[in-house]
């Protein structure tokens, strides 16, 4: 099962809001998912972003890949670069 990290799209028209999510890759953008690990609001300025950092790590060493977008997001924010250090960094 390959399982990626996305947003799915929430809020009514005109007015998105975002829930990123641990999701199989194969299900529909705003269906079924695993694990809800954060949210993304793009109207305030700058951009709310509030993700749980620890259920994010956890996720991407157990091999989730992250959608374009959301790798933008967690690059913003340093989580990247705390898994990439994380991950080549164990001796």
């Amino acid at each position: 099962m390959a399982v990626k990290i996305r947003l799915k799209r929430m809020g009514s028209k005109k007015k998105p809001f975002y829930r990123m999510v641990v999701a199989d890759s194969r299900s529909p953008r705003d269906g079924r998912y695993i694990e809800v690990v954060g949210t993304y609001n793009p109207l305030t300025e700058p951009a709310q972003v509030k993700v749980e950092e620890d259920l994010i790590l956890d996720w991407l060493s157990k091999g989730a890949q992250p959608s374009d977008t959301v790798r933008n997001i967690l690059s913003r924010e340093g989580i990247m670069k705390k898994h990439h250090e994380a991950k080549y960094t164990k001796k």
